[in-house]
């Protein structure tokens, strides 16, 4: 068990607090990234702050001081410097998944009111006809185009335009207002977008920083999607700490990365913690020494028993194909499997999970490094409560419910749906999750399952059954659809499952099983193409019954087996 360390890290109030204290680290490395050519350039954090900055003042030269600011692309500093630029000018950051359909960020754009959208080169052709059709909202490459003509001055320019200008950060702005919007998953019309205040980022930050085993000379490397608020949350706590931040490129390259880069930390979701501890075993096995591994780390474990920690030299070989400084795991969007967190804690890589919602901004519970207990996603973290609402009691008589939340982590609301905002608040100001778990003795959440049908992937991306459904809808030889995850049997992926009562009489007298598969399947897949990969129905099963239903006759999803 570790002593609880005294962290080295600023206790912001606001955006522009944090800017400074980026600046205060002065030439610390802040980024390595890559080039359009695949170089890697690097910036330091005087340099990232700067251009904060000038893209604040640059954006009220153009007269968009306090404006809406959309931000879609891979992650990158323009991103950052884009997202918090707004902030600091008083305006709102929209963060977008590079992944959706071009429709559904035209719909986002219009349902947010937002002035202006920042893009990186992946946009610069799919924008062409959207900027056309909205006048009103300027579109601003983070790059300079190969036909500029398309769209207004690039951020280079506009950053240009600000350099040495008198500070345009809002300094008195409400903390408490709406700084940032963010859209939950599910189709325009199950969508909702969380309002955050500077107050919430903030304490968010804090939170994190208070309650992780980082520190100024850690080196992380960033893997996940940007705009994905458990990335951003992570990512800003360590530049709060001075942290050197490596920006992988491309998912297919996160191995060779980790290599190139010899982080000492990161910051994943199962997925990969999975894939690294796939390719370790593979790799045993391949030279016939995973028998020998597994001895040695039973013995390895029987001596940190005793106090003797001999596993940064016994598992070095294992430790050098992740750049032989990797030291710890912030592990979190979906249920780890604890067997593949032991395996990492006995080579010499420490791994602690944690709990968290867009909501919260998102983080809610962090396993305490200090004191951690495996299976746990810790206790709440500073900034909020956690209680459990509920009556039943587990073997332990441990009471079980529903996770509730109140801090100054969660939401202002759902933007422009009170109906919705008040549904998820209790009467005494507690966020419902919509998560099932339950508190130990020692205030250590554990999470048991969920009860929004919502289903997490392995990847940590959330899929929206309710989504799939209104797509399979029209498909008239369908009666009756429930989308599921179901778990393959050989491993912890979760295949999108769509479970059908067929509408028979759209088939010959005497069709059969198979022939009914076959045919749902050809009206599927030109469903899935339309879809990003991960909402893909993989599965399809035939049911012969209707699905048991409520009196006001909707499906009991808790009952589909």
């Amino acid at each position: 068990m570790k002593k609880k360390t005294k962290q080295d890290y600023t206790e912001v109030q606001n955006v522009k607090e944090l800017v400074r204290v980026f600046a205060s680290h002065g030439e610390r490395v802040a980024f390595d990234y890559f080039d359009r050519t695949g170089n890697v350039r690097t910036m330091t954090y005087i340099t990232f702050a700067e251009k904060i900055g000038a893209f604040c003042a640059g954006l009220k030269e153009i007269g968009k001081a306090g404006a809406r600011v959309a931000v879609i692309g891979e992650t990158s500093p323009k991103w950052y410097i884009a997202y918090l630029a707004a902030i600091c000018g008083g305006g709102v950051a929209i963060p977008l998944d590079k992944e959706l359909a071009l429709e559904e960020i035209e719909n986002f754009l219009v349902r947010s009111s937002a002035d202006v959208i920042v893009f990186s080169r992946l946009f610069e052709n799919k924008f062409r006809e959207m900027a056309q059709r909205h006048p009103e909202i300027l579109f601003i490459p983070m790059s300079k185009c190969a036909a500029p003509g398309a769209y207004g001055k690039n951020m280079n320019e506009i950053m240009a335009l600000g350099e040495g200008k008198p500070s345009a950060f809002a300094e008195n702005s409400d903390t408490s207002k709406m700084s940032v919007m963010l859209f939950t998953s599910g189709t325009t019309g199950t969508s909702k977008c969380v309002m955050l205040s500077e107050r919430n980022v903030c304490a968010a930050v804090v939170a994190a920083c208070a309650s992780v085993y980082f520190f100024p000379e850690d080196k992380l490397l960033s893997v996940l999607p940007v705009h994905h608020t458990y990335e951003l949350c992570c990512s800003l706590a360590a530049m709060n700490f001075g942290m050197e931040i490596a920006i992988n490129d491309s998912l297919r390259h996160v191995l060779r990365n980790i290599n190139k880069f010899r982080p000492t930390a990161l910051v994943l979701v199962p997925l990969f913690v999975n894939t690294m501890e796939k390719k370790i075993w593979d790799e045993l096995h391949k030279k016939n020494l995973d028998g020998v591994m597994r001895k040695m780390m039973s013995a390895s474990d029987a001596m940190r028993k005793v106090g003797i920690d001999a596993r940064r030299v016994l598992f070095s070989a294992v430790l050098k194909s992740f750049g032989g400084r990797l030291r710890k795991i912030i592990c979190g969007g979906a249920p780890l499997n604890q067997e593949i967190a032991k395996t990492f804690r006995s080579l010499g890589i420490e791994v602690w999970e944690g709990y968290g919602i867009t909501e919260c901004s998102p983080l809610v519970a962090v396993d305490a490094y200090y004191a951690p207990k495996p299976g746990s996603v810790g206790p709440a973290v500073p900034c909020c409560t956690v209680r459990i609402d509920g009556e039943m009691e587990n073997e332990n008589g441990h009471v079980i419910g529903e996770i509730c939340v109140k801090g100054s982590n969660v939401m202002l609301g759902y933007y422009d749906d009170p109906k919705a905002t008040a549904a998820v608040f209790t009467e005494d100001g507690y966020f419902r999750t919509g998560d099932v778990g339950y508190l130990d003795e020692d205030g250590y959440l554990y999470i048991t399952g969920r009860e929004k049908s919502v289903i997490v992937l392995e990847n940590g991306k959330n899929v929206f059954p309710e989504e799939i459904e209104e797509y399979l809808e029209p498909i008239d030889m369908i009666a009756e659809c429930v989308v599921v995850g179901r778990k393959a049997e050989d491993s912890d992926t979760i295949i999108l499952t769509a479970i059908i009562y067929p509408d028979m009489t759209k088939f010959p007298e005497g069709t059969d099983t198979d022939a009914v598969h076959a045919a749902l399947k050809e009206k599927i897949d030109p469903i899935n193409r339309k879809l990003v990969s991960y909402k893909h129905i993989r599965q399809i099963e035939i049911r012969d019954t209707e699905f048991e239903k409520t009196t006001t006759r909707k499906i009991r999803r808790n009952l589909v087996k």
